[in-house]
């Protein structure tokens, strides 16, 4: 009888778990879409839609206020992210493997069009090997926008240039150029050197600045609010879709009936467990970097350790921060954001690397400010001993070119 219990709860479980997980991959703007399917194999189920009910809300109470609503749900639904999972089909992704490779290496492709993730770290995670994985990032030199999925602007600059139609004496130079980028005038003298010039110039740099305006407008799955009784955390439940069983008039005890009734149920209570699962993770932000949202830094804070904490598989947790946004007072954050390694008990990667592009954000532009120089300013403002081989490798992750390429690129633009 135990046995058979256990079963039947293990049972349960996985066919809840089934429904849980794309929908707890799936962000607020697409979680329609991963209900989809199981609407379809149901007839006693209707979902109704959370953006449906937040437009017939906003149309009662002000008009102007829903079309600009309206307007940035269409933007958002035509986002970077959207347009490349678009993508990911036979016959550049032939087989499921690659397929969901290519979906994870989305993941870490961050708004300005780059890849910043761990392609070793995919790998262990998908059951393939590195090699594989890069030749799958490799592909994404097919995909629009162009130049996507590249490492660096290098990268990006001869996916964009594969693309073009060029002849092969003009190809050949354009390709050194962008190799030797840093010492680009030193072809000045070469045929065609203004030609090739004008190729470089029709790049997209970032690959991916058509989207950048529309990757601001997001809808958070978290709030963290200031309040009387402090600081607290809230699901965005306003966007989540309503789910209805319609059985009015069947027969219950039908086996088909009793199925598909249970499914229903499951679905429901998947969306509930996406909910616990996204409001612990905000918690577990909201006390780890707590003194982040009074106007601190970002601290320390590993992806394994809250999955420790949550009794999760860390690849698991890794799609369920994915896409994601938190609101609070400092802004709308990705949930990525969060995570970084430690350079020190009490300082991120991310700390420096925030730093670091505002640093080159606001550097003179005749005179680009070199790796020594940002490794002396990191130094004095967080107090803390680095070598400049990681502020190399930090900038290089950022997509930010060194300084005399830098420089180049002032002059081209």
């Amino acid at each position: 009888m135990k046995l058979r219990q256990s079963q039947t709860t293990k049972l349960s479980l996985s066919s809840t778990l089934r429904s849980w997980l794309p929908i707890l991959q799936a962000d607020l703007e697409s979680i329609d879409d991963a209900l989809e399917p199981f609407v379809k194999e149901n007839p006693f189920i209707e979902v109704r839609s959370g953006y449906e009910r937040q437009r017939k809300s906003f149309n009662t109470q002000n008009s102007s206020y829903t079309s600009d609503f309206i307007e940035s749900l269409t933007l958002s639904h035509n986002s970077l992210y959207d347009t490349l999972k678009e993508q990911i089909v036979p016959p550049l992704f032939p087989t499921q493997k690659s397929q969901d490779i290519a979906h994870m290496i989305i993941e870490d492709i961050d708004d300005e069009g780059y890849f910043r993730g761990d392609i070793e770290f995919i790998a262990e995670m998908t059951g393939s090997d590195p090699e594989n994985v890069e030749k799958i990032r490799q592909r994404f030199a097919y995909l629009e926008p162009l130049g996507v999925g590249a490492k660096d602007l290098k990268e990006s600059f001869l996916f964009q240039l594969d693309d073009m139609d060029v002849d092969k004496e003009l190809y050949s130079l354009v390709k050194d150029l962008i190799n030797n980028f840093e010492n680009i005038q030193e072809f000045s003298g070469c045929k065609r050197f203004e030609e090739a010039i004008k190729v470089i110039k029709k790049f997209s740099n970032p690959p991916a600045i058509s989207y950048l305006s529309d990757s601001k407008q997001v809808i958070p799955d978290i709030f963290i609010i200031e309040g009387e009784n402090g600081i607290e955390v809230m699901i965005n439940d306003s966007f989540y879709p309503e789910v209805i069983v319609e059985i009015e008039g069947v027969d219950r005890d039908n086996e088909y009936v009793k199925q598909k009734i249970k499914n229903a149920k499951d679905l429901i209570d998947a969306l509930d467990m996406r909910k616990a699962t996204i409001k612990k993770i905000g918690l577990m932000i909201l006390e780890y970097q707590y003194d982040f949202f009074y106007g601190g830094d970002i601290k320390p804070m590993k992806l394994k350790d809250l999955a420790n904490d949550l009794e999760r598989n860390p690849s698991t947790i890794s799609r369920a921060i994915a896409n994601k946004y938190l609101s609070c007072s400092r802004g709308v954050i990705p949930l990525k954001a969060f995570f970084s390694t430690a350079i020190d008990e009490d300082t991120s990667s991310a700390s420096i690397k925030e730093y670091i592009k505002e640093i080159i954000k606001n550097e003179d532009r005749k005179k680009p400010i070199s790796d020594n120089k940002i490794l002396q300013l990191i130094e004095k403002k967080f107090g803390i001993k680095i070598v400049r081989r990681t502020i190399t490798k930090y900038r290089k992750q950022l997509g930010i070119a060194g300084s005399s390429e830098r420089k180049k690129l002032y002059l081209l633009q």
